[in-house]
C-alpha cells in the first residue's frame, strides 16, 4: 500500500491543485485530485489481471476547467434535482441558482464540484487514505450555515474503495452528498453490455422535470425492475413513460434494509472483462444514471470521444428534492448534529 502526490496544474487564480495516487498491493489504484475531490482515474484488474481505467475524465486540468458532465466529482451541498431551485426551512424559504431547465442540480453554478479541497493522507490496518476537507461559507450558492465537510477516500487491500462523508454547521442547513463519477468496466465502448442488479423494490418516479412525484413506486412490472441482473441495453429504449421523460434511466431507488446501515445496494457486471463492482452504502437512496445526456463530442483520456451512454453513475444518496417531499428521509442537518455517510465501491473480476 502506498500513496503519493504530484502537481496537476493550477487554478486560473493561481492556486495550485495536486493529485494523489492510492494504491495496493494488488496494483489496483486510484488517482484523486484536490480541485472537485475528483476521481480522475481508476485501475483495476480484469480477469486475467490486466489493469485498465474503468473511470471517465481527462489528462489534464484544462479539461475539468472547461465544463464537464461532473466527472468523478465531489457533489454537494446538495446532490441532484430541487424543484424550482426552492426549499424552506424553518420557516425561511431559500432561492437557489436554476441550472438544470426549471431545476437547481448538483449544488448550483459553482458547487463542492469546483471548490478546492484541502488534503490529508493517512494510513491504517492495511488501507491508505485520503481526506479532503473544505468549509462552506455561510450564504455559498446561498445555502445557509458556515458548512464544514470532509470526505476521505480509502483503498483497501482487497479491492475497495470506501468514501466516508462528514459535516457538521452553525445554522441549520440542508445537506445530501453524494460522488459522481462515471464508470465503464470494460474500460471502452459504451455500457449497454454491462449487467446490473439494484437492491431496491421501490423507486422515486418523476414528473416531466425529472423531479419525484413524492411517490414510492414498486419496481415489479416496470423497465426500473432490476432485483434480478438484467443487461442495461436491454430495456433503455422501452416507451414505458418513466424511461421516456429521462432518455432511459436517471432514477433514484429506494435501496432495502434500514438506512444508516451499510448494506448491499447494487451490483455491476461487465461480461468482456469480467470486473464486477459492488456498491454498499448507509444512504437510503442510490441514483441509476444511464449516461443518457452525455452529448457525444467529449474529448477525454487519451483522445476518446465519450458518447451518449458511455459510461453510468451510482450516485448514493438521499432521495431528490427531499427539501419539498415530507414523505422522505430528511436532509435538514443542524448545529450539534454530525452528518455521517459511507459508501464502498468493491472490485473484483471473475
Amino acid at each position: 500500500m502506498n500513496i503519493r502526490s504530484n502537481g496537476f496544474g493550477h487554478l486560473p487564480d493561481g492556486a495550485a491543485v495536486e493529485q494523489y495516487t492510492l494504491e495496493n498491493g494488488n496494483g489496483m489504484s486510484v488517482q484523486i485530485i484536490t480541485y472537485g475531490g475528483i476521481i480522475t482515474a481508476l485501475r483495476v484488474p480484469d480477469r486475467a489481471g490486466n489493469l485498465d481505467d474503468v473511470v471517465l475524465g481527462f489528462d489534464n486540468l484544462d479539461g475539468y476547467l472547461a465544463g464537464h458532465p461532473y466527472f468523478g466529482c465531489i457533489v454537494g451541498r446538495f446532490a441532484n434535482r430541487i424543484a424550482g431551485g426552492r426549499f424552506t426551512l424553518d420557516g425561511l424559504t431559500y432561492q437557489l441558482a436554476v441550472n438544470n431547465g426549471p431545476n437547481h442540480l448538483h449544488g448550483g453554478l459553482a458547487g463542492f464540484d469546483k471548490k478546492l479541497w484541502r488534503a490529508s493522507v493517512g494510513s491504517s490496518d492495511g488501507a491508505v487514505s485520503l481526506a479532503l476537507s473544505y468549509l462552506s461559507p455561510d450564504g455559498e450558492e446561498n445555502y445557509p450555515g458556515n458548512l464544514h465537510v470532509t470526505v476521505t477516500y480509502t483503498l483497501t487491500h482487497d479491492n475497495a474503495l470506501r468514501i466516508g462523508y462528514r459535516a457538521h454547521t452553525d445554522k441549520p442547513t440542508i445537506l445530501n452528498l453524494t460522488n459522481h463519477t462515471y464508470f465503464n468496466l470494460a474500460g471502452q465502448g459504451d455500457i449497454l453490455g454491462h449487467e446490473i442488479m439494484i437492491n431496491a423494490d421501490r423507486f422515486t418516479p418523476v414528473n416531466e422535470a425529472l423531479i419525484p412525484t413524492g411517490e414510492l413506486q414498486p419496481v415489479a412490472g416496470t423497465p426500473l425492475d432490476f432485483r434480478q441482473p438484467m443487461r442495461i441495453g436491454a430495456r433503455i429504449d422501452d416507451p414505458h413513460e418513466q424511461i421516456a421523460r429521462a432518455g432511459g434511466y436517471d432514477h433514484n431507488f429506494v435501496i432495502n434494509g434500514a438506512m444508516g446501515e451499510l448494506r448491499f445496494a447494487a451490483r455491476v457486471y461487465e461480461p468482456s472483462s469480467g470486473r464486477t463492482l459492488e456498491v454498499h452504502t448507509t444512504e437510503p437512496g442510490m441514483q441509476f444514471y444511464s449516461g443518457n445526456f452525455l452529448p457525444g463530442a467529449i474529448a477525454g483520456k487519451g483522445g476518446r470521444v465519450y458518447g451518449r451512454r458511455a459510461g453510468l453513475c451510482l450516485e448514493t444518496q438521499h432521495f431528490p428534492d427531499s427539501p419539498n417531499q415530507p414523505g422522505f428521509p430528511s436532509v435538514v442537518l443542524r448545529p450539534g448534529e454530525r452528518f455521517a455517510s459511507t459508501t464502498v465501491f468493491r472490485f473484483s473480476a471473475r
